[in-house]
């Protein structure tokens, strides 16, 4: 059976997000180290699971990222990874996703990923998207998280978690300390 992951930044006080939104993530302890850990992670996933603004932010982003002189490489590999890699978007307002291998989801959220849970494959990952990911944690629906805590404190922002009305147990599975001081944590639930 496939896993649903959730793959998240945080800094070390517990945020996703800093005060001002979305696009506030200078904070993450983003280096060449990094970059490698992150390739591990999306390596063992064929599907990326979004919300609507996470969704739209990658597609604004994303797709022409192969077209930038000024891009790294592996900036390059993540684009290509990702323009193949099925996404599945959950969103009660959009009305069709236009990127490759996409598919838009309207209803039933739970059942859909209990389905996706079943299908043959790789295991899927929630990359970005922490309010969506709220949501799933809400239904039980995450199978393991996949944290990348920075050495930093931000104050404020939106949370790692937040919610919750029942008590999750987990297993720490593996952890990592990079040169930046950044730690690499991987919970399971306990079923």
């Amino acid at each position: 059976m496939r896993k649903l992951v959730l793959f998240l930044h945080a800094s070390l006080d517990g945020f996703v997000e800093g005060p001002n939104g979305q696009m506030d993530i200078g904070w993450i302890s983003y280096d060449a180290e990094l970059e490698k850990h992150a390739k591990e992670i999306l390596s063992t996933a064929d599907t990326v699971i979004w919300g609507r603004g996470t969704y739209q932010m990658m597609h604004n982003y994303w797709p022409s990222v192969s077209s930038k002189p000024s891009a790294s490489q592996h900036e390059r590999d993540h684009a290509e990874w990702i323009e193949k890699t099925s996404k599945i978007v959950f969103s009660r307002t959009l009305e069709k996703v236009e990127w490759n291998n996409s598919r838009l989801v309207k209803v039933n959220v739970k059942e859909e990923i209990k389905n996706l849970k079943q299908q043959p494959g790789k295991d899927m990952v929630i990359l970005g998207s922490p309010r969506f990911a709220h949501y799933l944690m809400q239904l039980d629906l995450i199978d393991e998280y996949k944290i990348t805590v920075s050495p930093v404190l931000i104050g404020s922002g939106l949370p790692l978690f937040q919610g919750l009305k029942e008590k999750i147990n987990l297993k720490l599975i593996e952890n990592k300390t990079f040169d930046s001081g950044a730690i690499g944590l991987v919970y399971q639930k306990v079923r």
